[in-house]
């Protein structure tokens, strides 16, 4: 008796797609022999159909009668030659690479592997003949229907952002005024409660870390502990279900609505919505790894592949595979994924993970790869913001800033690494703080991209939050079960004399205050600043710096321990940030504009080369014209500032501090002196007081601290927004 068949259908769009009453399926392999769609109903009955049209490497065909609900997974007939690196196995269930949601739960077992664990990974007769479809999960079919009720992306400047980076799940995990039912979801982070504090601190956009349908492995099973952060993608279409209520209380497909729902809430907040992504690899892993969808469909298509020996992966991720990105198959899930998180899910914008793996088409890292051609030529994702994690694993090239296209900004790690020495008072950075906090010129100008070109950090999810950062100066894995191998030891971090928590009341103010150094640093820099979730409540980790398998009160926010008065200065200095049109510069502060900003010694002598040079150098004042070459507004009005004064000390003790005179403008009197409008010691921020301080007189700046002052003749005319 014949198999079942699909009636024709179409080859694009690829994936399920509701039509005519029923769905068209299209899913994409060169390699295949035949390829079948599975339908399950409710009860888990398997009902499998031919799809017999192939097109331009496409196999396709229309089911009658599936419908938006519905589950399903592919199962791919074709050659299983590891040697040629093939490996098709029909007993294995596999999932659509561009399902739009994703049911179930993976079991970890010999049942998802296309190997037997007998014969290993290589053997040529060794495919495995146990079928997976009872350990996997399943495909479901999505409507694309929604009310976006007028839905506005905000839409901000790169140089108006401030970028709060943050996991879905453990925002709101133990947050008391959000409900029960909804904390730790994609609905969690729209109640108002949390968008609430969003709004308080200021933030104009979140940084989701992966929110892709994504798997824990079987070593982090086997300990008892999940792939927390996400980055482990198997879905790179479909919201991760284990985020959304609705999804919890049995929804199927709910997480795809819960997800738009969250995005049109953050809009009418003003807040934008960039996704974390990852782009490099999948779940699979290497030839050791399970097949659950692109190893069974067309692996050589979808991974970057040892040259002469095919049964090995290349890998430049540390994860097993890389995604080869010279593959037209490859290429195009990645642009039609992007392309339907813009158009279909509203999103921002985009940071893609160990971003430089995307510019390797044939080893080397190139900024005129495909990948990187291809989006700067699209009409929809050249619009929106583009972050690349600039570095990968392994290779000589793999950690070089600035590489990146015109339309990317970076991740500036020379940043993080700059900023957290110089306040821990090691030798020799002071002229590369100036650089750094100043935009980075050095790694973006030459290139003519902008100051925002640079995303400014110290802390993110990948290491030690600003709490951890002065209180351990050891990483303290323990908990995640690998005897403290997993993490840098790079933390370049500073315990103020005591490893972790402690009653002394003087390392503790020292540590306050080595906490507000630092934000501020980050908040006032030129730049796109971003702040880790958490750092402005004084979150701890314990010291834990790669918590990526801790799914607990180790990542979650502790909101009956926030420190309210960090919280107060954080947010006070989102507002000075946003106050201030010159720190928000969209030119650098350098090169052809003479005098726009000025340096000078403490004792407030112009810095000279020898000054720079000097390796125990620590501090710095900073003059910058506040009316000199103003940026524009949307409305094309100067926005005009109050001339700023950095008084900057990186001693451990207090220093004084002679004020140079305010830059002089030919339209308004000279102004009578300086006003503190921020002092990291005290942690006072905006205004401290009015007093003036005249030209001439010393002030003192407490250690390792650092005072803004402004001249107050030069008043804004024009927000940046």
């Amino acid at each position: 008796m014949p198999n079942e068949a699909a009636l024709p259908g179409q080859p694009f769009p690829l994936g399920a797609t509701p039509v005519g009453g029923g769905t068209n399926i299209a899913v994409a392999s060169e390699v295949a022999d035949g390829v079948q769609v599975c339908v399950f109903d409710p009860q888990g009955a398997e009902r499998r159909l031919d799809l017999v049209e192939y097109d331009a490497g496409v196999w396709h065909g229309h089911v009658p009668g599936m419908i938006p609900g519905d589950r399903y997974g592919f199962r791919v007939t074709g050659p299983y030659d590891p040697a040629r690196g093939l490996r098709c196995n029909p007993n294995k269930l596999l999932l659509d690479p561009y399902a739009k949601a994703i049911d179930g739960e993976l079991a970890w077992d010999q049942r998802i592997f296309g190997y037997s664990f007998d014969a290993g990974p290589d053997a040529a007769d060794g495919q495995d003949d146990l079928d997976s479809a009872s350990a996997m999960p399943r495909s479901t079919v999505v409507h694309e229907a929604f009310d976006w009720a007028g839905d506005v992306p905000p839409r901000t400047s790169y140089a108006d952002s401030v970028i709060y980076e943050v996991h879905v799940k453990g925002f709101t995990a133990t947050n008391p005024d959000v409900p029960p039912y909804l904390r730790g979801t994609f609905a969690g982070l729209a109640h108002p409660a949390a968008i609430a504090h969003l709004r308080r601190l200021g933030i104009t956009a979140v940084e989701l870390l992966p929110v892709h349908q994504h798997v824990t492995d079987g070593a982090l099973r086997s300990r008892g502990l999940v792939n927390y952060w996400g980055y482990d993608t198997i879905g790179f279409l479909a919201p991760h279900a284990a985020y959304s209520a609705q999804a919890r209380a049995g929804q199927v497909g709910g997480q795809v609505d819960e997800f738009r729902t969250m995005v049109a809430a953050l809009h009418a907040a003003g807040i934008e919505v960039v996704l974390d992504v990852v782009y490099n690899h999948t779940a699979e892993g290497n030839q050791f790894g399970p097949t659950l969808c692109h190893r069974g469909l067309d692996n050589a298509a979808y991974y970057r592949l040892v040259e002469g020996d095919p049964s090995q992966y290349f890998d430049t991720t540390g994860t097993g595979n890389s995604l080869n990105v010279a593959h037209p198959t490859t290429l195009r899930l990645m642009l039609d994924s992007l392309r339907y998180w813009v158009l279909f899910m509203h999103v921002d914008g985009f940071r893609f993970d160990l971003a430089a793996t995307l510019g390797r088409q044939e080893g080397g890292f190139a900024s005129t790869s495909t990948f990187f051609d291809l989006v700067d030529q699209d009409p929809v994702l050249s619009q929106v913001k583009l972050i690349a994690e600039p570095w990968d694993v392994g290779q000589a090239d793999s950690y070089d800033l600035g590489r990146f296209p015109p339309l990317w900004s970076e991740w500036n790690g020379r940043y993080r690494d700059t900023v957290r020495d110089f306040w821990r008072s090691a030798d020799g950075t002071l002229a590369d703080f100036a650089t750094r906090t100043t935009g980075s010129s050095d790694l973006y100008g030459g290139s003519r991209r902008r100051p925002s070109a640079s995303v400014n950090f110290v802390t993110a999810h990948d290491g030690f939050t600003v709490r951890d950062l002065v209180s351990y100066d050891h990483k303290h894995n323990e908990a995640n079960g690998e005897a403290g191998r997993d993490g840098t030891n790079d933390n370049r971090s500073w315990n103020c004399g005591v490893e972790g928590p402690t009653d002394d009341p003087e390392i503790n103010a020292l540590r306050a205050r080595q906490s507000r150094a630092i934000l501020a640093s980050l908040l006032l820099s030129l730049g796109v600043p971003m702040l880790l979730g958490g750092d402005e409540l004084g979150r701890t980790q314990a010291g834990n710096n790669n918590a990526y398998c801790q799914d607990n009160a180790v990542s979650w926010f502790d909101w009956e321990q926030v420190d309210e008065e960090l919280l107060t200065f954080t947010s006070g200095l989102v507002a000075l940030r946003r106050a201030h049109p010159a720190l928000r510069r969209r030119r650098y502060l350098t090169g052809a504009r003479a005098g726009e900003v000025r340096w000078f010694t403490p004792a407030g002598t112009p810095m000279t080369g020898a000054d720079w040079g000097d390796p125990v150098s620590r501090a710095v004042t900073l003059c910058v014209d506040g009316r000199a070459e103003p940026d524009r507004n949307a409305d094309g009005v100067p926005m005009v500032d109050d001339d700023l004064l950095g008084l900057i000390n990186g001693w451990w003790e207090p220093l004084n501090f002679t004020l140079p005179p305010p830059p002089q403008h030919d339209d308004l009197p000279a102004s009578p002196g300086w006003r503190v409008e921020l002092d990291t010691f005290s942690g006072s921020v905006w205004p401290v007081d009015a007093e003036l301080h005249t030209p001439g007189t010393a002030v003192t700046v407490g250690p390792r601290s650092f005072l803004l002052l402004v001249s107050p003749t030069a008043r804004p005319t024009a927000s940046a927004r």
